[in-house]
């Protein structure tokens, strides 16, 4: 009886493992995305419309005050920083107490010319941090034109 299949081709298994090396999967070239706590980096979308850029970033379980995003040269950082405790009653034995900390900080640069800081907002929902950075005026695209021929 046969538990697994023995295949010969080895082959196309290695372009695999160097693309996901060399793009940074395996190896975090990039510092700026990180977990102090060996975590995982919470999930991000970022989508981009006629008006604004939007990104969500998925962290079910934080308070909104567990965040902070800082807007500085063109770069915009989210981190967060959380600890919990199980209390322990008075009179009560303690045979286990689990501690929690978890941190993380992403980084995302932006075209400073290409939003207005001073309008950045963010709210917390559902688990899922929003944050908008809203478009100049200047970038945003504008309707064509008709260009009437003499």
């Amino acid at each position: 009886m046969t538990l697994a299949k023995l295949s010969n081709n080895w082959l196309p298994s290695v372009p695999s493992f160097f693309d996901r090396f060399f793009d940074g999967e395996l190896m975090d070239w990039n510092r700026s995305n990180y977990s102090s706590t060996d975590t995982t980096l919470p999930a991000v979308n970022v989508k981009e419309n006629t008006n604004e850029y939007l990104i969500d970033v998925a962290a079910p379980g934080l308070k909104k005050d567990d965040f902070r995003v800082n807007y500085e040269n063109g770069r915009l950082t989210i981190s967060s920083e959380h600890k919990s405790e199980k209390e322990e009653k008075e009179g009560e034995k303690v045979t286990r107490r689990e501690f929690s900390y978890q941190s993380f900080q992403r980084a995302f640069t932006v075209a400073e010319n290409a939003i207005d800081a001073e309008r950045i907002a963010a709210h917390y929902q559902d688990g899922i941090l929003h944050i908008t950075l809203p478009k100049r005026d200047e970038v945003k695209p504008k309707p064509p034109r008709e260009i009437k021929i003499s």
